[in-house]
């Protein structure tokens, strides 16, 4: 029989009926269990929005009916529409929305800006189905946005953003951002920008070359404290300085090339602009609009390299030497899957450089006075502690709490029961809930 090895990007985070799996063949879920069911009577109705500025999401609204308080699944481009907690919030009298945006499977061109007018299309949907309250409950890459998302929505209008991170127009100011009622931050980076900038490998010479690599600046040299696992590494404090400005360095010089880009397009989309423009031989037409539209595509090689994946002391948490997408981190590294490493300039510049993104969580919740639960997964090896206890120590938000849970980054563990992480996640998020909001009887 044929085996999948590819790259999952739905995340189908919980069991599924008979006839949603071949004849003989268990169901599967890379991120959540098959233990875990919907609670019967529960109703799927498919969702199709449109934002404002015309693009297309969609997403899987659950209920059982009586619902007062719907919690939303956001990220800017996994497939959320089958989130591992949805049983659980269904069954405590919550209904969920599993959302999917319009990068679905593919953040090539994501800019964290556009993907505002997505969640405020499913915030209005929402309030227009009758939901007294909504929730964002961001998960992962979800949980930045989200609070980007609430940030903005939170701003006067006038004071919001009014370009995207590339200096693109792109105004806030102009879209109905609603308002959202909570926020759980469910171990969610500090930004996709930060996480990438603590992971960008700053060994590489050259960008064309992935296979260049400087010895002193590499953390899988024995020479630089690496060890091979499942013993632990020890970088000198000297190494780690220089390591972390070379990775600023590295990240400076993508940015320049993808501003050189930005600007191309810039240039030449202005000529098209002027009067004469039409009156132009039809190759110098076509020259220039090329110009204005070519896409030159940033590819970034080695995007997986935070020396806190083998050394324990940095961060320290309960993780072990592993790495997200491979059990091996300098595999992981150094092979695809990875983060990042093909990307629009704007995309990059959007939400992938921790110097130019405009996302930073720790710094959006400053905005946020609404209720705040932050949950920490002590096992996780990227999303290290001190990003969910900056969200509690930085919301502005009367009401908030700081949880942290036993499990690693998608809510596993080690030892004991597999995916006991899960229903310890979805009882606290449940409780927090009840405390606060309505839920069906």
């Amino acid at each position: 029989m044929p085996q999948f090895i590819g790259r999952h990007t739905i995340f189908h985070g919980f069991g599924r009926s008979a006839s949603e799996t071949p004849p003989g063949v268990d169901g599967f879920t890379w991120w959540g269990s098959e233990r875990f069911r919907l609670p019967e009577g529960t109703k799927q109705t498919n969702v199709r929005l449109q934002a404002e500025d015309g693009a297309h999401s969609s997403g899987i609204l659950y209920t059982r009916g009586g619902e007062k308080t719907v919690v939303v699944f956001n990220h800017p481009r996994a497939d959320f529409s089958s989130h591992y907690l949805t049983p659980f919030l269904v069954e405590g009298g919550f209904a969920v929305y599993g959302g999917q945006t319009r990068y679905l499977g593919n953040d090539v061109n994501c800019e964290h800006e556009c993907l505002c007018a997505d969640l405020a299309a499913q915030v209005r949907y929402l309030r227009a189905e009758g939901f007294e309250k909504v929730l964002f409950c961001g998960n992962s890459g979800g949980g930045p946005l989200s609070a980007f998302y609430m940030a903005q929505a939170n701003t006067p209008v006038g004071d919001r953003l009014t370009t995207t991170a590339a200096g693109n127009p792109y105004d806030l100011n102009e879209l109905d951002l609603p308002k959202v009622d909570g926020f759980i931050n469910l171990a969610g980076a500090l930004s996709e920008g930060a996480l990438e900038l603590a992971n960008l490998d700053p060994s590489v010479i050259d960008e064309e070359d992935p296979l260049s690599c400087d010895p002193e600046l590499d953390m899988f040299s024995p020479d630089n404290g690496y060890r091979k696992p499942p013993e632990v590494s020890k970088y000198s404090e000297e190494f780690l300085a220089r390591y972390r400005a070379a990775q600023v360095a590295r990240c400076r010089r993508i940015d320049a090339k993808a501003q050189q880009e930005v600007e191309r397009k810039r240039k030449y989309r202005a000529m098209m602009e002027e009067p004469g423009f039409s009156d132009l031989p039809l190759d110098e037409q076509n020259y220039i609009t090329r110009m204005a539209v070519a896409c030159n595509t940033l590819v970034t090689y080695r995007t997986m390299a935070d020396p806190a994946l083998t050394d324990l002391s940095i961060h320290p948490n309960k993780r072990s030497i592993i790495g997200l997408m491979q059990p091996d981190p300098q595999v992981a590294n150094w092979s695809i899957p990875g983060f990042v490493q093909m990307m629009t300039a704007e995309g990059w510049l959007s939400t992938w450089s921790g110097l130019s993104t405009r996302v930073d969580m720790h710094e959006d919740v400053k905005k946020i006075t609404e209720p705040v639960l932050s949950i920490s997964f002590e096992r996780d090896v990227t999303i290290l502690p001190f990003v969910a206890q900056g969200v509690y120590d930085n919301a502005a938000s009367d009401d908030k709490t700081l949880v942290f849970i036993d499990a690693d980054h998608f809510a596993f563990r080690d030892e004991g029961v597999r995916d006991g992480g899960i229903p310890e996640t979805g009882e606290a998020i449940v409780n927090w809930l009840k405390e606060r909001f309505p839920a069906a009887s």
